[in-house]
Parts: C-alpha cells; sequence; structure tokens
C-alpha cells in the first residue's frame, strides 16, 4: 500500500490492495505450506530476509512456501477477499526468494457466497506469468471482476513473498436502509484516497481502515513542512451522501500532530480525471472550518460543525501546516 517508487504501475500507487488482512482477506487453504505459512503471503509489512532465522522445516521465510514437488502437479493457495472488489493489477513479490521461487504464477478468480467447489466456474484474469527472483511482478488485469474469491497457483512449485492485488472495494448501495448513517469514507464501502501533497512517512491508505492506528506508522504522516502553506488529502466517498459526522483521530501522534484541521466537500461530476478534482478542490467550499487539534485524540464534528452543502462526493482534509492523523472517518447518509 505504501511506496515511493515512481516507476511503480498506475494501479499499484493509486488502487487499495485488496488482499490485505486489514480488509479482511485471509488464505483459506493451500495445497502446501511446508516452508512458510501461506498467512504471510498476505501480510501488509514489506518481506524481510532473517540470514539465521530456521524453525523445524528449515530456512524460515517471509512469504508462502510450498515443498519440492516430485510428482508434476503444481501448488495453490485459495484466498477469500474480506470485501468484493474490481481488481485491475497485481503484484506477484519473489523478494528474497532466490534459489526457491517459482517459474510462473497464475491466477484464477470468481464470485460467490460459499468457498469455491469442484463445480466453481473460473476466469483467468493472470495469464500463466514467468517469473524471477527477488523481484516484484507487476501485472495488469482485464477481466476486472467483482470477485470475492481469488486462486494462486504456483508452477510448479516454490515461495511467494508478497501478492497483491490492486483495485476497488464494491458495495451493493441499493441494500443501504432510508436515513441509514454509513461510514461513506471506509476503504471496505468503496473510499478511496484519490490524491496527497506528501505522504513521506506511515500508510496513507491506513487512514480509511477499521480500528485506531496500531502505532505511529499506522496512519498518514507528512514531512516537516519548511515553507508556507499546509498539507492536505483528497478522499473519494463510497457513494455521494450528505454529511452527518467526521472523526479526526490523531492516535500514536504526539509530538507530531497536526496543530489544526479543516475539511472542504464538494460533489464531483461521474468520470472527472482525478488531476482535475485536484485542481477544483482548491475552491471548494468549507465542509469544517479550521479547528485546533490535540495530541492522541479523537476530535469528533457533527450538527452545526458541519456546513449544509447536501449530497457530496469528494472531501478534502487540509492539515496546518502538517503532521500526522492516523484515522478520518466520515459518516453520512448515502444520497441514493
Amino acid at each position: 500500500m505504501t511506496t515511493t517508487d515512481t516507476n511503480l504501475p498506475d494501479f499499484a500507487t493509486r488502487m487499495v490492495n485488496l488482499a490485505s488482512p486489514r480488509l479482511g482477506t485471509v488464505a483459506v487453504r493451500a495445497s502446501d505450506e511446508f516452508f512458510a505459512a501461506k498467512e504471510r503471503m498476505l501480510a501488509d509489512s514489506e518481506p524481510v530476509f532473517i540470514a539465521d532465522k530456521y524453525d523445524d522445516h528449515g530456512k524460515w521465510m517471509d512469504g508462502w512456501e510450498s515443498r519440492r514437488r516430485r510428482d508434476g502437479g503444481e501448488d495453490w493457495c485459495l484466498i477469500r477477499l474480506g470485501v468484493a472488489g474490481m481488481i485491475h493489477g497485481v503484484d506477484i513479490d519473489t523478494r528474497h526468494f532466490t534459489g526457491n521461487y517459482p517459474p510462473a504464477a497464475s491466477i484464477e478468480a470468481c464470485a460467490g457466497e460459499a468457498e469455491p467447489g469442484p463445480d466453481a466456474v473460473w476466469t483467468r484474469i493472470v495469464a500463466p506469468t514467468a517469473l524471477g527472483p527477488g523481484a516484484r511482478h507487476f501485472v495488469a488485469v482485464a477481466e476486472q471482476g467483482p470477485w470475492n474469491w481469488v486462486r494462486v497457483t504456483m508452477h510448479p512449485d516454490g515461495g511467494i513473498a508478497r501478492l497483491r492485488l490492486y483495485g476497488q472495494p464494491v458495495r451493493d448501495w441499493s441494500t443501504a436502509k432510508p436515513d441509514e448513517e454509513v461510514e461513506l469514507s471506509a476503504l471496505r464501502n468503496g473510499g478511496r484516497v484519490v490524491a496527497y501533497n506528501n505522504a513521506h512517512y506511515g500508510n496513507v491508505w491506513a487512514l480509511l481502515t477499521e480500528g485506531r492506528g496500531r502505532d505511529m506508522g499506522d496512519g498518514w504522516e507528512t514531512r516537516r513542512r519548511r515553507e508556507p502553506g499546509n498539507d492536505w488529502l483528497i478522499v473519494a466517498l463510497g457513494t455521494p451522501g450528505v454529511i452527518t459526522r467526521i472523526e479526526v483521530d490523531t492516535a500514536h501522534f504526539k509530538g507530531n500532530f497536526p496543530d489544526r484541521c479543516s475539511l472542504q466537500a464538494a460533489l464531483v461530476k461521474d468520470g472527472l480525471p482525478d488531476s482535475a478534482v485536484v485542481t477544483q478542490a482548491m475552491f471548494w467550499p468549507g465542509l469544517v472550518d479550521e479547528r485546533k487539534l490535540r495530541a492522541d485524540s479523537i476530535h469528533g464534528f457533527d450538527g452545526a460543525d458541519i456546513a449544509a452543502l447536501g449530497p457530496v462526493s469528494h472531501v478534502k482534509l487540509n492539515i496546518h501546516p502538517d503532521g500526522g492523523v492516523s484515522r478520518l472517518r466520515i459518516f453520512g447518509r448515502p444520497a441514493g
């Protein structure tokens, strides 16, 4: 979810990782995980190599690794996504797997409530793709879904450090009850980070996840600003709605929380490029006037704190002048 590599494909920097355990994604079962557990492949952290770490099965590796096959078969792992979503691209990461990486891998997907059985109809979203040692392999996806089950197959065996499935969560808003208050900004409801001026530290996508931050790295933090102005971030809501309540949480940010914050919002036309949204956002009306913030605290705004702008689709959080925010929660009633 977090990267400063400007050479990464667009989907890897602008889409959420649907394979993240933050969203409830789990590795359900695997054909083999003798050397390294399948759950490690989904970890949000970057893979590491610990030279002198061994366990009862051999060298400890940070990823999913099967034993050496001698039967002509292939190893696979079944994954249930925490939220159904459109998958736009994948990252099959073999970092630290140098003599034990799979020569190739493929990915299939399907949709359904129950675990796919023998008769399940799978769609291949990534054809068998050649892999190399110790590298990230990015593949764009044409058959995008929405899906909630994924099966990755190694041809024939080996180890994958991380699997990232970049895309957009999909929620059926027709099931929302009239006047129901929903967290419109939540990742699992389709909220996404459109743009930001700086995200030097932490994980910007964590801003829209559930729970309070685990530590100072579990949120959005900018570098120390040495020039006039302020830092900002724009969020697209999962669906347009009328804002009723907002939370700005500075959990764990004690010597580096923003001094103040303010919010703007607008109803943006469908299909407008994100680059145009960033420009327009400079002129959006105020949603919440500038307010003082405190260290390691949840700041709630509701009622008269929030301007009556009607339905909005995008919200801009301004922090003055810089600092860190753990979570941003924007609640409201879907506009229908």
